[in-house]
């Protein structure tokens, strides 16, 4: 991921949740200290994070309708779930990760 790439990010899960995400809302999400976390993530807006934060952040898009649900979590498209149950189920499964979010930010 990079900077810009975690600037829309912010910008598309604050439209998800319906309000802005600050820095501080961002370092929360990344499980970043207070102290330091805001600075960290200005500095990730130009470098753009690595590692598991990265990872985290991958997942954690997929509350935004901008983001696809990752190939790992796309129970969905199974056979066993019927076409027409797919959309609620994706919808649902979208609402989850917002709850957890929301939890995460506080």
């Amino acid at each position: 991921m990079t900077g810009p790439e975690l600037k829309k990010l912010r910008e598309h899960l604050g439209e998800a949740i319906g309000r802005n995400l600050t820095v501080a809302d961002m370092a929360k999400l990344c499980g970043l200290p207070e102290q330091d976390g805001a600075s960290t993530i200005r500095k990730w807006e130009v470098s753009g994070p690595s590692g598991p934060v990265a990872e985290l952040l991958r997942i954690l898009a997929m509350a935004s309708d901008h983001y696809p649900i990752l190939e790992m979590f796309n129970v969905f498209d199974r056979h066993d779930v019927a076409v027409k149950d797919r959309p609620a189920r994706r919808q649902a499964f979208r609402e989850q990760m917002l709850s957890d979010v929301l939890r995460r930010i506080g």
